[in-house]
């Protein structure tokens, strides 16, 4: 058995090692694969990283390029606009032409876009049902010959079907030509954009590719799913066994196919839950254009493929388009799978064999899907254009010869041959036929020609096709225009990237307006016909004006504008000239000289002298316009021995150059020497062109903003001018200030004002505050200085209002008056400044909330709360409906929250019925009104405040008593200062206590310190270092736990302790700083001394009382502070230190001088002879507290004593009462004079004695001695006896109260009567509870000898339960008046 269980143990261990090592094993794996698993997300975080720095620098570069342009677009706006300004046209008008333009153009582009995107969209269906009709003919044919010599011409019939399909469906709304190669130019063009918008087009979803692919597989079988194909159906009569066999063999290949085509179904990726868009392979280039190339000549091209998606793929080549396998070799060798960002390169030959162009796409398949790549070969064209349409010649006189020239482009790699032409038609000449006086009306009717012409050829072009090419290259010689004619180059040839000028020759010859047309055929079948117009007009006048227009722009009034006026002759004569103004211009304009010789075929220059007069709108009449302004003048050339005559018009608009300041006059009013004063006033100008303008010749007491009163004016435009008038002494000011504008007009402005010099005067009258946070402070100081000495006005400036009576010298008061709502404060507001003297004041600026603005806050935000309840109320009103209706069982949990839920609702439904608070009635300690001023601090936006404080100021000194009433001030002597106050959201606030800064600890009494805690938190989003403004070292308060660093939305708390030490109001303020915002605390509190007052003063004193038994005694203490005292009562007897003070030598044994003892006797049983109930309590401020003393002695003694000490907050004795009380074992005491006994008892402890004994002790020694002493004084009345007394009293008690009263006695008084003593009672009784008073009187005998004392002995007897004699002694003696009593 035990070698079994050996055997299995060990078979246990050695599995158990082996699962061990296992186990190491795959944990080891599962770390491998997690650091790998790490450091991939490590590449790719960095990866990410570095994409997000590359992507935000071109980011940052795409807008830099954006305000470029922005900014380009600004500055060619702004220049446009000073062009048409300079032109004088209307600026809104044709900037709005301009924007409408362009709006145009770029819609134009759009659609032209769009066109060109469904032209391919087609063009590659059409393509793709090509390629696959072609595939199933290649399969069903059966012989090699016929199927490679049908090849060439189905592709070619299939493109003519393509072509003509799209122009078909893509042709023009405005019937413009659509062919393929119309212009060589736009060819190229539409190229361009096919690549791009190609990229587009291809690049669609995989699952729309799928649906494409589809479509090319189905008609791999065109009998078996489409009865289209039924031509291609063989007869059932010729089948036989080997079509049968080859049908079904084509079946399993297809099937065989169709599996392939399922297995590489694309699969769709997901990274990380997301499944990217887009392509998954980008091609570099994006297609692949041949461009330009010919016949034989073979070419290559790469192209980069790159895995763009976000795993690991791969990319195989399905193929190229069907019509391109004859044309294009692809060089591939698959990579197997590619990494994301990886790529491959794909090599493709194009060796061409026709000169046609192609378009196909290069297809490959991938994991994700199948993508391609367009492939574009373009042949050889010529690409046309001319540079301009129109020719115009203008106006030109018969007999001349003007040439212009014609740019003919071609920009094609293929060169033709042109020929020029006059074309035929409608295009022939057109004439209108000129006046005798061409005018205005001729140069109208040239440019409404000229547009016409130029929409015509516009028109004619975009009509033009090749059918009617012919006719235009066959003109009719009658109509063909011989004054417009070509030049020497009208045919020849155009080589590929070159150009040809062409010259047109106009030579006028009958007048009128002369209208040719030009057609450009070339020998290249593909290139259309250029047609292009000429345009002229010719006059027969013999002297005419090159520019029949003299336009002199803008003139003004009273200003005088010259111009030079040409004019030509084309006669061969000398012909004199006459130049007349009409009547009405003859005082404003003048032609000099008026009569004047041109030579034959030469230029004569007149001078035109123009000087509008402010009479020309009421002289010149329907010349001029008063709207407008517009005066057009003709002006007319008389020519001698002529008829005709020649007109030409001066046109101006002529305006005023006026000036208008309104007002015309400034009053500034009193203006002290040390502040500014300033007024608006505003400059019109009343003209429509730009002013320059500035006040020139200024006083230096007088500032004119902006631009130091120089500036431009535009037309009709207005400007507000500052005013500033600084008056540099007292005096009164006149004067005038100069307006100069650019035409050296001057415009007055009369001004006035009173220099005042103030008896004061502020060091500062501009305070700029710091950005204060909420709640915080910013100080500033500046002073008040009275620097009038002297009334000597020769030596220096001395205060007066203008000219008037000089100040007094003497002290001068001033005021400052801070508005109610200003959250400025100025200490001292009120002061009074001697002569030579300065006062400093102190100006400080806390922003707040506005308390309307939290109530109003407050308010919003309670009714909102209350909208929600009822909406909330609403709902659960609801589902308890639904509930009723469902009658679903409640769990104990779900009736628990329905009933909290329940009574929420109702509380809210309450509130919600009840009326909204308005925000009057939201008190400043409410929740709501702390919440919304908590708010409204966290999202302060900022703000920046003006405030203007005006100073007061009188001379005289300000009663303390009556104040400011017995002063009157001047209001011209008032001094302003100027706060610019910045208000700033704080980063820090206080979160403890409502938000309250202020810390206020109340009264604390002095020596005792108490703890405070104040919760701050950063509202700000950065990390804020805190540091703190030193509190006063030798002060009352301590910053106990500073914060040194605060996160942003932490919360921390900052413990401050206050401890007085002297009985008075304690203020500080403590500085949390922050890098750039302060918040202040407010730290208050008032060290009160404790007082009390105490109903008995000293002693309390309890009487007598029997042994063992009790009595009571009551006394008051008040509390007269304003805090609530903490007291204890201490007695000596309890106190600790009592032990260590009776190993001190017994007080008997010191002198009587020495004697200090306070506890006396004290119980035999240990018990306290005295007691105080309460011993420890508080004591409300203004209240007072009884306390109940107990005297219970357990022995006859009467030197009971203890000291009572009354102690508050455990520290400080406010109090002390010495407690006195004596115990008789019997009801009767004597007492008076000076005992002869000890007062200590002895430290054993007396027994008491038997009654036996007692009346032993009766017929002994009596049992005590009193001793009187009289002291009569010499030299006064000797009939004044000296008196004492003593007295004899019986205590209450109910233990003898059946017992008679106590009888007293005297014997041996005989004695005491012959040495002069007398006693007043020899006898008597005491009731008890009763003192009675005995007097003790002597008189010093005649014979008596003064220098000793008289001493005589009596006997006073007491009986009552027991009886007790006393020993008196009296004794007597004379002493002088002077000496001191002992």
């Amino acid at each position: 058995m035990l070698e079994g269980a050996k055997k299995n143990h060990e078979k246990a261990v050695c599995f158990l090692r082996k699962s061990m090592a296992r186990i190491h094993e795959e944990n080891a794996k599962e770390e491998v694969k997690t650091q790998e698993h790490m450091e991939k997300r490590i590449q790719a975080v960095l990866s990410l990283k570095n994409s997000i720095t590359s992507n935000r620098e071109k980011l940052q570069a795409l807008q830099a390029w954006n305000k470029a342009m922005a900014f380009e677009a600004k500055k060619e706006e702004l220049k446009r606009r000073e062009a048409i300004l300079a032109e004088g046209g209307n600026v809104a008008k044709e900037i709005f032409l301009h924007k409408r333009l362009l709006q145009h153009e770029r819609e134009k582009q759009a659609f032209r876009e769009q066109q060109k995107s469904r032209k391919i969209e087609i063009v590659s269906r059409i393509l793709q049902e090509k390629a696959s009709i072609c595939k199933q003919k290649n399969r069903q044919s059966c012989s090699k010959a016929s199927k490679s010599g049908g090849k060439l011409k189905d592709s070619l019939l299939w493109r003519k079907k393509t072509w003509h399909y799209i122009e078909k469906s893509c042709k023009h709304p405005a019937g413009a030509i659509s062919q393929l190669r119309c212009s060589p130019a736009e060819e190229q063009a539409d190229g361009e954009r096919t690549a791009f918008v190609g990229d587009d087009v291809l690049c669609e979803s995989v699952e729309d590719e799928k649906e494409k692919d589809e479509t090319l597989v189905e008609p791999e079988f065109p009998g078996l799913w489409s009865q289209e194909c039924d031509l291609h159906k063989v007869p059932s009569e010729d089948k036989d066994t080997k079509q049968l066999a080859l049908s079904v063999v084509k079946r399993e290949i297809f099937e065989k196919k169709m599996e392939d085509f399922q297995t590489t179904v694309s699969h769709k990726q997901i990274v990380s839950g997301h499944e990217p868009k887009g392509r998954t392979f980008y091609s570099k280039p994006s297609y692949v254009h041949f461009k330009d190339f010919d016949v034989g000549k073979i070419y290559k091209k790469k192209i980069v493929l790159t895995n763009a998606s976000y795993s690991v793929n791969f990319c195989r080549l399905v193929g190229i388009s069907e019509w391109l396998k004859d044309f294009i070799t692809i060089q591939f060798e698959p990579p197997g799978k590619m990494s994301p960002g990886m790529s491959c390169e794909v090599g493709v030959t194009f060796k061409p064999a026709i000169d046609e162009n192609l378009e196909g796409e290069v297809m490959f398949m991938a994991q994700t899907g199948s993508f391609s790549v367009p492939l574009k070969c373009t042949a050889k064209t010529c690409i046309l254009a001319l540079d301009k349409v129109l020719i115009d010649f203008g106006t030109r006189v018969v007999g001349e010869t003007i040439s212009r020239t014609i740019n003919l482009t071609n920009t094609g790699a293929l060169g033709t041959r042109f020929k020029v032409q006059a074309s035929a038609g409608d295009s022939s000449t057109c004439r209108a036929t000129a006046k005798s006086s061409p005018g205005n009306t001729a140069l109208k009717a040239q440019f409404k020609l000229s547009e016409q012409l130029t929409q015509g050829a516009l028109s004619f072009r975009s009509d033009l096709d090749t059918d009617n090419a012919h006719n235009l290259m066959e003109p009719s010689p009658e109509e063909t225009s011989h004054e417009i004619m070509l030049g020497k180059v009208t045919e020849g040839e155009i080589g590929p990237f070159s150009s040809v000028k062409l010259q047109i020759i106009f030579v006028p010859a009958i007048p009128g307006a002369v209208r040719a047309e030009f057609v450009i055929v070339f020998d290249n079948s593909d290139c259309k016909p250029l047609c292009f117009s000429a345009i002229g007009v010719s006059v027969d006048v013999p002297v005419w004006v090159p520019n029949p227009n003299i336009d002199l722009k803008i003139c003004m009034y009273d200003r005088l504008y010259q111009d030079c006026v040409v004019i030509q002759s084309r006669a061969k004569a000398t012909l004199r000239l006459k130049f007349e103004v009409c009547k009405e211009l003859s005082k404003h304009m003048e032609l000099l000289p008026k009569t004047g010789y041109i030579q034959a075929q030469s230029s004569f220059t007149v001078q035109l002298k123009f000087l509008p007069r402010h009479s020309l709108p009421q002289d010149a009449g329907s010349y001029f316009n008063e709207e407008t302004s517009v005066l057009e003048a003709p002006v007319t050339i008389l020519i001698a021995d002529k008829t005709k005559q020649v007109n030409f018009t001066v046109h101006a608009i002529v305006t005023t150059s006026e000036l208008e300041i309104s007002p015309a006059e400034i009053d500034f009013g009193y203006c002290t020497i040390y502040e500014a004063v300033q007024t608006n006033v505003t400059l019109t100008n009343k003209s429509i062109l730009p002013q320059e303008f500035g006040f020139v010749e200024l006083p230096e007491f007088v500032e004119i903003q902006p631009n130091d009163g120089f500036s431009v004016l535009l037309p009709l435009e207005s400007l507000t001018l500052d005013i500033i008038f600084k008056a540099n002494k007292a005096k009164e000011y006149s004067f005038e200030l100069t307006c100069k504008s650019e035409s050296n007009r001057r415009f007055k402005l009369s001004c006035r004002a009173v220099g005042v010099h103030p008896p004061l005067e502020l060091s500062h009258s501009l305070v700029q505050f710091a950005a204060t946070a909420l709640n915080d402070v910013s100080t500033a100081t500046l002073y008040v200085m009275n620097s009038h000495v002297s009334v000597n006005h020769i030596t220096h400036a001395v205060p007066r209002i203008g000219n008037g009576e000089v100040a007094p010298v003497g002290p001068t008061s001033f005021e400052f008056y801070v508005p109610e709502d200003c959250p400025v404060t100025v200490m001292p507001s009120v002061g009074t400044v001697l002569p030579g003297k300065k006062s400093l004041i102190q100006v400080s600026f806390r922003p707040t909330l506005s308390d309307q603005l939290i109530r109003e806050e407050a308010a919003r935000r309670l009714c909102r709360a209350a909208a929600t309840g009822a909406e909330i109320q609403k709902k659960k009103k609801d589902e308890k409906r639904e509930g009723k209706k469902l009658n679903v069982p409640i769990t104990r949990q779900q009736s628990s929250r329905q009933f909290v839920r329940d009574g929420s609702s109702k509380y809210l439904s309450s509130s919600s019925s009840s009326e909204q608070p308005e925000s009057e009635e939201i008190k400043p300690d409410s929740e709501g009104y702390m919440a919304a001023q908590a708010f409204l601090m966290r999202n302060f936006r900022g703000r920046f405040e003006k405030y203007i404080i005006p100073c007061f100021v009188a001379s005289g000194n300000i009663d303390e008593k009556r104040g400011s009433e017995n002063l009157t001030c001047s209001p011209c002597n008032t001094l302003y200062l100027e706060l610019h106050c910045p208000a700033v959201a704080p980063s820090v606030v206080v979160t403890s206590d409502n938000g309250k800064n202020i810390v206020n600890f109340g009264d604390v009494a002095v020596g005792h310190t108490i703890i405070q805690r104040v919760t701050i938190q950063n509202i700000s989003s950065e990390k804020l270092e805190l540091g703190f403004s030193v509190l006063n070292p030798g002060g009352p308060f301590l910053l106990v736990r500073p914060v040194r660093i605060l996160e942003p939305g932490d919360n921390k708390a900052l413990i401050i302790s206050f401890s007085p030490n002297e009985n008075k109001w304690f203020f500080e303020a403590l500085d949390i700083r922050t890098a750039q915002k302060n918040l202040t605390l407010s730290i208050s509190g008032r060290g009160v001394m404790p007082s009390i007052v105490c109903s008995v003063e000293e002693v309390l004193d309890m009487g007598y009382v029997l042994a063992r038994e009790k009595t009571t005694s009551t006394f008051e203490i008040q509390n007269t502070s304003t805090l609530t005292l903490r007291y204890s009562i201490q007695l000596d007897s309890l106190s600790p230190t009592r032990n260590k003070d009776q190993q001190r030598l017994p007080s008997f044994l010191t002198s009587s001088l020495q004697r200090t003892e306070i506890v006396g006797t004290q119980n035999y049983s240990g018990l306290s002879v005295f007691s105080i109930f309460p011993t420890q309590g508080e004591i409300v401020a203004g209240k007072s507290q009884d306390f109940v003393v107990t005297f219970s002695p357990d022995h006859e003694s009467l030197y009971y004593s203890d000291r009572l000490k009354v102690v508050l907050f455990g520290k400080k004795t406010a109090h002390v009462i010495q407690l006195k009380g004596a115990a008789r074992e019997h009801p009767m005491f004597v007492e008076g004079g000076i005992p002869l006994d000890v007062p200590i008892e002895s430290l054993a402890v007396m027994l008491p004695v038997s009654s036996q004994e007692a009346l032993k002790e009766e017929l002994q020694e009596p049992v005590k001695s009193i001793l009187l002493v009289l002291e009569h004084i010499e030299g006064e009345n000797s009939l004044v006896p000296a008196k004492t007394e003593l007295r004899v009293g019986a205590i209450r008690t109910a233990q003898f109260a059946s017992k008679k009263n106590v009888e007293f006695s005297f014997d041996n008084l005989s004695l005491l009567q012959k040495k002069g003593f007398t006693v007043e009672f020899v006898k008597g009784t005491v009731d008890r509870g009763q003192v009675k008073f005995i007097g003790v009187s002597w008189v010093p005998p005649a014979d008596l000898d003064t220098t000793d004392p008289v001493i005589e002995t009596a006997l006073l007897t007491l009986k009552g339960d027991v009886k007790e004699s006393y020993r008196i002694i009296c004794m007597a003696k004379v002493v002088s008046a002077c000496a001191p009593s002992n």
